[in-house]
C-alpha cells in the first residue's frame, strides 16, 4: 500500500520538476514521476489520452507559449486513500490557478496582454512511485471571460479571482490527524447521501434544513465561471441551487472516481459525476430531449462539524457541447465574421 506522506512528497517533486523544466527537455527531466501507460483525464476539448506525449503536445506547449511566463499558484494541497475503494488507492489533490501573461491565442480565445489567471484543481493517484492516472480540470469559460469573449448569459453568482482558504492552511505536506481525517471524510460522505435523497424529485427545491445538516450559515462556495460564487446558505439556494434543482430533471448520481480527504480537507471528481436533462432555462439552454453528462470536481474545507468553503470545477463546455453548442466553435465563427 502506496503511503499518503510519500504520494505526496513524489507528486510535489514532480509539479517542481514538470513547471520548471523547459519545453525541450519535458520528457526527460519533466515527466521522470510518469509510470508507463500513464492515464490523463481533463476537459472539452481534450478528453483522455494515454502517455505523456500527446498531452505535451496538445496541451502543455500551447497554454505555456500562450501564457507567458507560467506559473502555479497553489491553494489547496493534500492526499488521502480513495473512499470509493475502500483505500485501494492513493490519490493526491492540487488547487489554485495558473497564471501567466496572455500574450498569444489559446483555444481560440484572443489574446489580452495582460495577467491571466486559469483556475485548476487535478488529481493524481501513485501506484509502485509513480504517478499512473491525473485528472486535470480547469475553468476554461472563466479565460474567455478575461478577454472579453463570455459566451453565456448573465450569472446567477459573482465571478472573480477566488481566494484561497480564508484560514490560510491548505497545503498539507505533513501528515495530519487519521481522526480529523476520517470526520472530514464522513461528513462529505453525509453530505453527498442527503442531496442524493432527493434527486429523484423533480421541480421541488432542496429545504435549507437540509444543507444545514452539513453546511455552515456563512458557506463560501466558489462555482465554475458560467455560474458563478455564492455567500451563505440562503444565497447559494437562490443563486445556483434552485435554479440546478428547477430546471434539470432526471437526475442520476453515478459516483466517483475518486475521493479522498485529509485533516479538514477532502475532495472528489467524477466520470461523470452525474447525468441530467435540461428541461429549459439552465445556463440559457432549451430544453433537451436527451440526458447529458456532468463531470464535476468539488474540494472542500471543514470547520468543525460542518464544511465552511467549497470550491467547484464543471466541464461545462462539455455538457454545453452535449446539448448542441460547441462554445469554441462559436466563438471561432463569430471572430471570423
Amino acid at each position: 500500500m502506496t503511503n499518503i506522506c510519500d504520494a505526496k512528497a513524489l507528486v510535489k517533486q514532480h509539479m517542481a520538476d514538470f513547471d520548471q523544466t523547459s519545453d525541450e527537455q519535458w520528457m526527460e527531466l519533466g515527466c521522470q514521476a510518469l509510470g508507463e501507460g500513464f492515464k490523463w483525464r481533463s476537459m472539452h476539448p481534450f478528453y483522455e489520452r494515454t502517455g505523456i506525449e500527446s498531452v505535451i503536445s496538445d496541451f502543455w506547449r500551447p497554454l505555456r507559449k500562450s501564457l507567458r511566463h507560467l506559473q502555479r499558484r497553489e491553494d489547496v494541497f493534500f492526499g488521502g486513500e480513495n473512499d470509493v475503494d475502500q483505500g485501494a488507492s492513493v490519490w493526491t489533490c492540487s488547487m489554485g490557478h495558473f497564471v501567466g501573461l496572455f500574450d498569444e491565442d489559446w483555444l481560440g480565445i484572443p489574446r489580452t496582454g495582460r495577467m491571466a489567471h486559469l483556475r485548476y484543481a487535478e488529481f493524481m493517484r501513485v501506484e509502485n512511485d509513480k504517478i499512473v492516472e491525473s485528472a486535470l480540470f480547469f475553468d476554461l469559460i472563466g479565460v474567455m471571460q478575461q478577454a472579453g469573449v463570455y459566451p453565456l448569459p448573465p450569472m446567477t453568482g459573482s465571478y472573480f479571482i477566488y481566494p484561497g482558504p480564508r484560514t490560510h492552511d491548505g497545503v498539507l505536506d505533513t501528515s495530519q490527524s487519521s481522526a480529523e481525517t476520517q470526520q472530514t471524510i464522513d461528513l462529505i460522505n453525509r453530505m453527498i447521501a442527503d442531496l442524493d435523497s432527493i434527486n429523484h424529485l423533480t421541480g421541488t427545491k432542496c429545504p435549507p434544513e437540509l444543507l444545514a445538516r452539513s453546511w455552515h450559515e456563512d458557506m463560501c462556495w466558489y462555482g465554475p465561471c458560467g455560474i458563478g460564487a455564492s455567500y451563505t446558505i440562503e444565497r447559494y439556494q437562490a443563486q445556483h441551487q434552485h435554479p440546478f434543482r428547477l430546471n434539470l430533471a432526471d437526475k442520476t448520481y453515478n459516483g466517483h472516481v475518486a475521493r479522498i480527504a485529509e485533516g479538514h480537507y477532502g475532495g472528489f471528481f467524477g466520470w461523470a459525476n452525474l447525468s441530467n436533462r435540461n428541461t429549459g432555462g439552465f445556463l440559457g439552454l432549451p430544453e433537451a430531449a436527451a440526458s447529458s453528462e456532468m463531470r464535476v470536481v468539488d474540494v472542500y474545507r471543514r470547520d468543525g462539524d460542518k464544511l465552511a468553503e467549497n470550491w467547484v470545477f464543471i466541464d461545462l463546455p462539455y455538457y454545453l457541447k452535449q446539448q448542441g453548442l460547441d462554445i469554441l466553435e462559436r466563438m471561432s465563427d463569430l471572430r471570423g465574421r
